[in-house]
């Protein structure tokens, strides 16, 4: 073959290969719809569903039980809601640089991208339609916006992680769930709570606690008159050693009501059976008549479906003492409520008409309808959201990592401890290092690069930690490849990146600490770019039964987003740990740092 052809042959390979290479990441892209929220039109007749997978929004026809059509956005979108004309879809455009954008119903069009916040992930609308609230995850602010002129007049402060909201009091209240807790976790008292806004002078007030060890919050909704507020979560028992579990006694999973006048908890009552979990609670809805209260699992797949009315009956008959235990009662809603398995895995987000359920389901890319009474046997029927797709091994790990039925008796799963596979701020006595000292949880990112694992060092590896949390902690028995495909997702995870960045770059103040931090002998246990010397080190911070033992130099990329500090939790913040939790200049040579030097340093930080 002449040298030209073959020039010639070869190049048309290399493009072909180029093309084929940008067709299979554009279609692994694309690959998963991956539904994570959902909203219905007055009438009942077309649902609108966040496809975060695939950056569109699928406009479901109920009668048909076909997608009519997709809405095709720039970002990937978490919650949405519609204005109360019905002409626009708000959608939480979630990313670092998240926005709120309003599609037109009609024609699909996003007309308006409104810079929000880093990850944007619930949208509320008021009755009027003169407002849009915005809850920015990673931020850690609820944002008003104007939808007449796309201004946001207003970034209120709440608590950790907002990841729902809901309006309650008529449209006077906004509820705001907080996702985890916030400040140390070595005390006796550990809980996320609700912020409560009001609506008119965009005020905050305190949270609203919830039960020791409420944690990973993720849905919220009213009443249909708006007297109570229900919220979604998970109630850790995180004072008892995890070997409670093969008790039925761990992580629970509960449902908390609120008096939404008096912005107080009523009481919270546990989802779980006695001798089996509903675990990881996702969305929860009331239908609109008020007869029925249903809650998704996304660690078990099915749906609960409440007696609203006896629910609030049983409540109001007890007395002060019966009242205090039904956090720990398993068996409250015996009566009550009754299960649903769905037909999916994965159901995260919930909408409800007077008669059925509509169940996105996340890992099964499809929609699926509940009827919400039975003579007998459901009719349940599933609709798919698009062509089914090959599951790749790190989506299959991921759906191990949230999948509680490869637990004992399907209390939780990897990600009620690890939600997102990060942290869920609270402590854990686990048996790998001895019982009676507890240990704050941490984010599963980079632990398979950054070995030895846990607190102490007491896993060589992150795949042994993995099949060791499998054996211990779930107390299951599952084949080699679950761990594998586990390992291949916790490896593909990567990085958010930091809400303290300023346009993806370090502040000024962050470009200034980066030199304290240098000058503090910070890099000398975290050098980059892992941040971390993968060493054990004894800084005299043990106590009790772990005291004079060293320990495991975690990494400090995204440790914004770890907190509590420190292998029991005791500093709440980063400021805490380089101060009062640092007297002898042992984790760094802080004391003698100006203020301003201290402040740089810690924005430096926070910025990886």
């Amino acid at each position: 073959m002449p040298n030209n052809m073959v020039r010639q042959f070869l190049c048309g390979r290399l493009l072909l290969t180029a093309l084929l290479l940008v067709l299979s990441c554009s279609a692994i892209a694309q690959q998963y719809r991956s539904p994570l929220a959902v909203g219905g039109d007055t009438a009942g007749t077309t649902l609108y569903v966040s496809e975060y997978g695939s950056n569109t929004v699928a406009v479901f026809d109920v009668a048909s039980k076909t997608v009519a059509r997709r809405i095709e956005l720039p970002l990937a979108p978490e919650g949405l809601a519609l204005s109360p004309d019905g002409k626009t879809l708000y959608i939480a455009g979630a990313s670092s640089d998240g926005a709120l954008l309003a599609a037109d119903v009609a024609t699909g069009a996003v007309t308006a991208r409104v810079p929000t916040g880093h990850t944007p992930v619930a949208v509320v609308v008021s009755p009027a339609g003169d407002r849009v609230f915005v809850a920015n995850r990673f931020d850690n602010t609820v944002a008003v916006v104007d939808p007449a002129t796309n201004n946001v007049l207003s970034k209120i402060p709440v608590s950790r992680e907002p990841v729902a909201m809901t309006l309650a009091a008529g449209g006077a209240l906004l509820f705001v769930a907080n996702h985890l807790p916030a400040g140390a976790s070595d005390g006796d008292y550990t809980s996320a709570g609700v912020t409560v806004i009001d609506t008119v002078t965009l005020e905050a007030a305190p949270p609203v606690p919830l039960p020791n060890g409420s944690t990973a919050l993720r849905g919220i909704c009213p009443s249909p008159g708006g007297e109570y507020v229900y919220v979604a979560h998970i109630l850790g028992r995180y004072h008892l050693p995890t070997t409670q579990l093969e008790r039925g006694w761990m992580n629970t999973n509960a449902l908390s009501i609120l008096d939404a006048k008096e912005k107080r908890l009523i009481n919270t009552v546990l989802l779980d059976d006695v001798d089996l979990g509903a675990a990881n609670p996702s969305a929860v809805a009331c239908t609109p008549d008020g007869r029925f209260l249903c809650v998704t699992h996304a660690g078990t797949h099915e749906l609960s479906i409440l007696d609203r009315a006896s629910l609030h009956d049983r409540l109001a008959q007890l007395n002060e003492k019966d009242a205090a235990a039904v956090p720990n009662n398993l068996a409250f809603l015996v009566g009550l409520r009754t299960r649903v398995k769905l037909p999916g895995i994965g159901p995260r987000a919930l909408w409800l008409d007077n008669t059925k359920a509509y169940v996105p389901l996340y890992f099964s890319d499809s929609i699926t309808e509940v009827p919400l009474e039975s003579q007998g046997k459901r009719d349940i029927i599933q609709t798919a959201l698009s062509e089914a797709q090959a599951i790749t091994p790190e989506r299959q790990g991921e759906i191990y990592f949230n999948d509680a039925a490869l637990c004992f008796q399907h209390w939780q799963s990897c990600a009620s401890c690890h939600p997102d596979a990060r942290v869920d701020g609270l402590n854990w006595d686990l048996m790998n290092d001895g019982i009676g000292n507890p240990k704050n949880s941490r984010s599963m990112l980079l632990s398979h690069q950054t070995p030895p694992v846990m607190a102490l060092g007491v896993r060589d590896q992150a795949e042994l930690a993995v099949r060791a949390g499998i054996k211990y902690i779930q107390f299951a028995v599952r084949p080699e490849e679950d761990a594998v495909a586990i390992d291949r997702y916790l490896k593909s995870m990567k990085p958010v990146p930091s809400p303290q960045l300023e346009g993806g770059a370090l502040s000024e103040a962050a470009t200034r600490g980066k030199e304290v931090f240098s000058q503090a002998g910070c890099a000398v246990c975290h050098p980059e770019p892992l941040f971390t010397d993968l060493k054990l080190h004894n800084l005299g911070f043990t106590k009790g039964l772990d005291e004079g033992k060293p320990v495991d130099t975690p990494t400090l990329v995204e440790v914004w987003r770890t907190a509590p500090y420190l292998h029991d939790g005791r500093a709440a913040t980063l400021h805490d740990l380089l101060t009062t939790c640092n007297t002898e200049d042992r984790h760094g040579k802080t004391s003698g740092l100006s203020a301003e030097q201290l402040d740089d340093l810690v924005a430096y930080v926070l910025s990886l």
